[in-house]
């Protein structure tokens, strides 16, 4: 069983940064892909980004060129850089894992708590 704990968050003016952490426990974290998704009030979960095993990374179009994820698997920990944030990604910003698999799919996990971002204008 894993356990994810997200930290990092907190209210930032729009065009700022902040940095997510997620430390993990409980698995063997680099066997893993993890990832970020973030939901914001009355609306659905979303994507943001994922690191898999091998350090090929994805994002969602709106994060390209800002946001930037990394993974230390010597500490367990996933950290999403977020740079130039606005005010509409203001929201509870999730981490997750899933076995990383050479398909790439599968269903995650594993999620933390959340972290509340709030980009004020």
């Amino acid at each position: 069983q894993v356990q994810l704990v997200e930290s990092g968050g907190g209210l930032v003016q729009a065009g700022g940064s902040l940095t997510l952490s997620c430390a993990a426990s409980g698995g063997t974290f680099s066997s893993y892909t993890m990832a970020w998704f973030r939901q914001a009030p009355g609306k659905e979960r979303e994507f943001v980004a994922r690191i898999r095993r091998n350090s090929i990374i994805y994002y969602r179009d709106s994060v390209k060129g800002r946001f930037t994820i990394s993974r230390d698997n010597a500490k367990n920990t996933v950290y999403l850089q977020m740079n130039s944030l606005k005010p509409e990604e203001t929201a509870v910003y999730y981490c997750a894992a899933r076995l990383d698999i050479p398909t790439d799919t599968g269903t995650y996990e594993y999620w933390g708590q959340g972290t509340q971002v709030t980009v004020s204008s």
